[in-house]
């Protein structure tokens, strides 16, 4: 299949693996471990097998089906971002190796794949891919605390959740505000850079032509009509979302209900966004498993839930992130090694 290339920022193809990486490593691998430690000191685990066998399979297939309902939303929500500047096929099938990336290498190295990969592909400068996944992942993070904070009152019945509620959804619209006003500020914000630059080189080297081509990619901030079309399109995805996890909840505890689901989803989504090992492995389990146990539901039958869900998202991104890395004809090691080096290079290493 032939590759069209574009610039993106130069990089060796073989990449040394610093000992520091596993120093950086250390903490998310450590906090995932104590995590099964947690979940799995609360379990019982003749329970948990018992649950996993008794669970209703006909929903976690449904489970299943939402799932590839949602990447495919969510593929329509990024194409938006990008301002449709890359097909749904490239970027649908771009997203799962993000997806795969991120479930088994460090360092949430995916964001960074799958920019350098739809940038090589669609021929877009990695820097204005990588801005609309930072907007994607600035939308997520404003949805999965409105989730959170507008369930929690019913969940622990305080007022002071109301007011939590207000405050972290203020930081949240203060984010956008602020990614709101480099992108209309565009040119302001160029010159000041440039002067920024001249005054303290290393910025100038380490900004280069990253954060003009960063700033043409918030453009779609300033385009009303998209971002509210990408709104509405995220908003649809965490709906989507909150069916799939309704759904699998119903396999393990029949008569279960959407408020267990939805509270369980926005716990998960902050959950995840601690440090941890690749694919949050063992934060995505206590997540799960803390925020049911507030309804006093069973650890053991819960954490099965948890199991299952974790299972249906590798299974369904791993299977398209394979079959898109075998298209495009990667590997896993030369795209991290690749990717390791875009990385070092975003975070100014």
């Amino acid at each position: 299949m032939e590759k069209t290339e574009i610039s993106t920022p130069d990089l060796p193809e073989n990449l040394p693996r610093p000992a520091k990486d596993w120093q950086r490593l250390l903490p998310g691998l450590g906090i995932s471990l104590l995590s099964l430690a947690v979940v799995l000191y609360f379990a019982d685990l003749r329970q948990l097998a018992e649950a996993l066998r008794l669970a209703d399979y006909r929903l976690v297939i449904v489970g299943i089906l939402i799932s590839l309902v949602w990447l495919l939303v969510r593929g329509v929500v990024w194409r938006t971002l990008l301002q449709d500047r890359a097909s749904f096929g490239k970027v649908f099938l771009t997203l799962n190796e993000g997806y795969l990336l991120n479930n088994l290498l460090p360092f949430r190295l995916g964001e960074v794949g799958r920019a350098f990969l739809l940038g090589r592909k669609a021929s877009i400068d990695f820097w204005q891919v990588l801005s609309s996944i930072l907007i994607e992942r600035t939308m997520d993070l404003a949805l999965a605390v409105g989730l959170l904070f507008s369930t929690l009152p019913f969940v622990v019945g305080a007022i002071w959740a109301r007011q939590a509620a207000i405050g972290i959804g203020g930081l949240v619209l203060l984010v956008f505000a602020v990614l709101y006003l480099l992108a209309l500020r565009r040119e302001a914000a160029l010159r000041l850079f440039d002067r920024l630059a001249v005054s303290w080189p290393l910025v100038g080297r380490l900004g280069g032509r990253a954060v003009p081509a960063f700033f043409n990619g918030l453009a779609v901030l300033t385009d009303g009509r998209r971002f509210l079309l990408a709104t509405a399109w995220m908003a649809f995805n965490w709906l989507i979302a909150v069916g799939q996890y309704y759904a699998m909840l119903a396999a393990f505890f029949p008569g279960g209900k959407a408020l267990w689901s939805t509270f369980s989803l926005g716990v998960v989504a902050l959950g995840i966004a601690a440090p941890s090992s690749p694919g949050a492995v063992g934060v995505f389990e206590l997540s799960v498993v803390g925020s049911l146990s507030l309804f006093g539901l069973n650890p053991s039958v819960a954490l099965a839930y948890a199991i299952a869900l974790h299972l249906v998202q590798y299974l369904t991104t791993g299977t398209l992130g394979t079959y898109a890395l075998a298209r495009d004809g990667e590997s896993l090691g030369g795209l991290y090694r690749r990717v390791r080096g875009l990385r070092s290079k975003t975070a100014g290493e």
